[in-house]
């Protein structure tokens, strides 16, 4: 059954026509009239119109010059034409360019209209409803890309394609890597905060995450964990790629290269130049999702990991200085040119460890 909301423009230069049009459809539809193209336009662009009805033949504009002008600005609508038996091969070969969902030849027969009205009608009604399927799926998929663009920048972009792809279970199963961890620390942040307001703390500890997570990313490391004014970065985990110790030194490198954009923009709050220390180290960790079924989060744990943490923690007296591991070393000694320290114990190890400070590429 038709429902009154449905709303027809009818178009024809005879007036006679546009009365017995209005008089057998008007209770049943909402009915509109115009006695010209122009006119119908004006109607269009004031009043809500479901479909429109056009004579072919009327002057200064015929009803398919009419119907293409209504495309731009009214797509959605529903296009018949009314024509006669002469005018039928210019009708078909013009019903894609005048968006026509049917023609009815004139003098039109009331019950053949309104059959053909009430298709219209069903058919307007299916494409609305896909309409606003398509209007809210859209609506979904860019809530869904919002998420996950909030979601990598929690999680290591590797990590969260790797997730997808795998079943619920197998996301925690976790996996031994060879990897270069790099950790990179503000020397006497704790003295720098306290002259800064909260607010200051939060812009300046983002800016030099910004500033160095560019850097880790240009080199292809992931940042594992941002803990206070420390960085942990992985080279070659979650991600694997070759050169993983070289382009874990070359970072730490141009890490300490990027500071003065730090010092420069902090120079008038703090007073003083920021200082940083960086330690690096490569071996064996055991990567993957650590936590529970309602909260987890990629980690890396084991023995190189905590080493190179102990590693960074001897710049405290050397600051703005890059060490790295016998390990690192080994493996870009052609690369980078250094100062090897005595032999040092740090804490968890039982034998003194050897690394080496970074002077500059060769």
């Amino acid at each position: 059954m038709a429902t009154d909301k449905f709303s027809i423009l009818y178009v024809d230069d005879e007036e006679h026509n546009l009365i017995s049009f209005r008089a057998t459809f008007r209770l049943h539809y909402k009915i509109h009239t115009a006695i010209s193209g122009a006119e119908g336009l004006d109607v269009l662009r004031n009043n809500p119109v479901d479909l429109i009805i056009t004579d072919q033949r009327m002057p200064d504009m015929t009803g398919i010059q009419f119907l293409e002008k209504t495309i731009p600005e009214f797509p959605n609508v529903m296009r018949m034409i009314l024509t006669g038996f002469s005018d039928i091969g210019v009708i078909i070969d013009a019903i894609n360019t005048g968006g026509v969902f049917r023609y009815i030849t004139k003098p039109w027969d009331e019950n053949e209209l309104r059959m053909t009205i009430e298709n219209a009608r069903q058919v307007y009604e299916l494409n609305r409803s896909n309409r606003d399927l398509m209007f809210k799926l859209q609506q979904k998929i860019e809530e869904q890309e919002q998420m996950l663009r909030l979601f990598i920048k929690y999680v290591p972009e590797q990590v969260v394609k790797k997730s997808l792809q795998n079943n619920q279970a197998s996301i925690f199963d976790g996996e031994i890597r060879n990897v270069a961890v790099l950790f990179c620390d503000i020397r006497g942040f704790t003295s720098i905060s306290e002259e800064l307001s909260p607010g200051e703390v939060v812009s300046f500890l983002n800016d030099y995450y910004t500033i160095m997570s560019e850097v880790v990313k240009l080199y292809k490391g992931s940042v594992n964990q941002f803990v206070g004014d420390e960085i942990f970065a992985a080279f070659g985990a979650p991600e694997l790629n070759p050169d993983i110790e070289m382009n874990a030194v070359f970072c730490g490198i141009k890490m300490m290269e990027n500071l003065p954009k730090l010092n420069e923009k902090y120079r008038d709050k703090i007073r003083r130049d920021i200082q940083m220390g960086i330690g690096i180290n490569f071996g064996e960790v055991v990567a993957g999702n650590l936590g529970s079924e309602d909260r987890i989060g990629y980690s890396m744990t084991g023995d190189t990991v905590n080493t190179g943490k102990r590693i960074e923690t001897l710049t405290k007296d050397h600051p703005n200085s890059v060490l790295i591991s016998e390990s690192i070393y080994m493996k870009t000694k052609e690369l980078v040119q250094v100062k090897a320290w005595e032999p040092i114990l740090v804490k968890g190890k039982k034998e003194p460890v050897r690394v080496y400070e970074v002077l500059g590429r060769k």
